[in-house]
């Protein structure tokens, strides 16, 4: 038979075939250990270099920190954050919230109004727990005005506000018709009675303010010789409610009062003239004041550091205005109307687009 032959070749065909295949993989084994020498073949993880560990370890560690500050989302000093006082009378509230809404809407500030009292929030200024106040009555505040503008240098005086104020004693303009001598204090002297009331007596009722008010009238009843004993109402609210209780039924009645106030607009009221606030008047102790208040130039204050802090919110808070027409349109809608202090802001907001533009930085 002749087929062995070609058995054998076929088997030595196939064997040397099988021997190329072993060595192709071999090679490419070489290859990719060739290719990554740092690779160990068994696939266990290299061990680190000490070297590396070091470098690590040397970094610089203020680089991270220029990291940190690049960061966006990371508070840092001037973090758009903006607290603002609003004192326990509505013109107060009514500066707050307008400012607010424009830093909030045009500016894109976080702003907080807090309510607070006006002798409190001077230690808040200059902690910087308040960042700003828009209507101080400096008559009342020269000590502190002194003490943390002048001599500590933790305020800051933002300017004017634009509003004039006036404090004084009120009564309605027919107890005048019908008493023209009641125009001065002087009218008032052997005429308190006419003022009283079941609680004071024979003594006339002089009816204060929110016990929070910088207010010196019970000097001034004392030093002047008048009989008249002060009835505190408790809150702004509580004494108008008195006073239109009285003007309701044309009684007589007498108060601690103040411009701008809405109420001018809806009553008819006068204020009593007292002793001109001269300048010995005014730097006496107060235990001796004898005379009226003066008319007051309406400030504006903020806590030191907010210009470097935050200079945009700053430079629009130096600018904010509010004469004291725009001030009692405002303070109508909230005590008559019944809006919040917020709507009636937003309201003066959308009204008076062309005055506020000119407050942006």
């Amino acid at each position: 038979m002749h087929t062995r032959p070609w058995i054998m070749f076929a088997l030595v065909l196939a064997l040397a075939t099988l021997l190329a295949a072993c060595a192709a993989d071999e090679d490419a084994i070489e290859d990719d250990v060739a290719d990554d020498p740092d690779e160990e073949p068994d696939g266990d993880e290299p061990e680190e270099d000490p070297e590396d560990e070091a470098d690590e370890a040397d970094e610089d560690p203020e680089d991270e920190a220029d990291e940190d500050i690049d960061d966006p989302d990371l508070e840092t000093p001037g973090d758009g954050e903006v607290t603002l006082a609003a004192n326990p009378w509505p013109g107060s509230f009514a500066n707050a919230h307008v400012a607010a809404i424009i830093l909030e809407d045009e500016m894109g500030y976080d702003v907080e109004v807090i309510e607070i009292d006006e002798n409190a929030q001077w230690t808040g200024l200059a902690d910087g727990d308040i960042s700003a106040v828009l209507e101080v009555w400096p008559s009342g505040h020269e000590d502190n005005l002194q003490t943390y503008v002048e001599d500590q240098g933790t305020v800051a005086e933002l300017g004017e506000l634009g509003a004039l104020g006036q404090i004084g004693w009120f009564t309605p303009q027919y107890v005048i018709d019908e008493n023209p001598e009641m125009e001065t204090w002087e009218g008032l002297e052997g005429n308190e009675e006419m003022f009283s009331t079941a609680e004071t007596g024979d003594s006339g009722r002089f009816l204060a303010a929110d016990p929070s008010f910088v207010q010196f009238d019970e000097h001034i009843i004392d030093n002047l010789g008048l009989d008249f004993e002060i009835v505190q109402s408790g809150s702004e609210a509580a004494q108008l409610s008195e006073v239109e209780t009285a003007i309701d039924n044309e009684e007589p009645v007498l108060f601690y009062f103040y411009t701008p106030h809405w109420m001018h607009a809806q009553e008819d009221l006068a204020m009593v003239e007292l002793p001109e606030p001269t300048d010995e008047c005014l730097e006496a102790p107060e235990e001796e004041r004898d005379c009226g208040y003066p008319e007051d130039v309406l400030l504006k204050v903020a806590n030191a550091d907010l210009a470097d802090e935050e200079p945009d919110a700053h430079a629009f808070l130096e600018s904010f205005t509010m004469e004291n027409e725009w001030q009692d349109e405002i303070t109508f809608r909230i005590d008559v109307e019944g809006e919040s202090e917020r709507d009636a802001a937003q309201w003066w907001v959308d009204e008076r687009e062309d005055v506020w533009q000119d407050w942006l930085p």
